[in-house]
């Protein structure tokens, strides 16, 4: 599938990881939190992205369940904006950065409870306003929290990959995040980053790429 178009070949790796299953698809909202009310699942997912950079999968997921489990009345804006640094810190010392991390997100609940009613921010400049969030994760949020597809999230995998298969040129992710929205229509951006993720979590790596089970070699 070489010549084929990038929108075919993202297609065929897409279908692929239907099937085969990556770190990155046990961070989906829902495997994160199974709250019903719409405030908290949208805080619980800003939290976990605020989390994962720099950070493996599965230890973000546990990062979040111990806070989950170790906050007193759960993990809430309110509860989260009067916690302890030091015992948010322990509650999530196996995520990279973890007391950076812990004084950000008390930081970014305290904003949430204080100015969105206990709710998120609902835009990018909002969202890119709290310490610790950038671009692709403000990216990744408002479409994973409010499902609104703004952009496309470029983690190190997506912008490695999308340089190595040709859909785009370039040297910083922020840069490939652009150019992607140029190569792909605006309906294959939802799905472009966990698929890619997840592929180059499992298939195609920086190290040891399995190409024998490539779907467009």
């Amino acid at each position: 599938m070489k010549n084929i178009a990038p929108s075919e070949q993202l297609k065929a790796i897409i279908e692929f990881r239907k099937t085969y299953k990556a770190p990155v698809d046990m961070m989906a909202p829902s495997r994160i939190n199974d709250e019903k009310d719409d405030r908290i699942y949208r805080f619980q997912t800003l939290i976990g992205l605020m989390l994962s950079s720099q950070t493996k999968d599965e230890i973000t997921l546990q990062a979040i369940k111990n806070l989950q489990n170790g906050i007193e009345g759960g993990l809430t804006p309110s509860t989260l904006s009067n916690s302890n640094v030091d015992t948010i810190d322990q509650l999530i010392k196996k995520v990279g950065f973890h007391k950076d991390k812990a004084e950000r997100i008390i930081e970014a609940a305290k904003i949430c409870h204080r100015d969105y009613d206990d709710d998120i921010p609902h835009t990018m400049k909002e969202l890119t306003a709290l310490k610790g969030v950038g671009i692709k994760m403000a990216t990744l949020c408002m479409a994973d929290a409010w499902h609104e597809q703004v952009g496309i999230g470029v983690d190190v995998h997506v912008h490695r990959i999308s340089n190595m298969l040709k859909w785009v040129k370039t040297n910083q992710p922020d840069k490939t995040e652009i150019e992607l929205q140029k190569v792909f229509p605006k309906e294959l951006w939802e799905p472009l980053n966990q698929a890619i993720v997840g592929f180059g979590q499992t298939i195609c790596s920086s190290k040891k790429p399995k190409c024998d089970l490539c779907p467009i070699l």
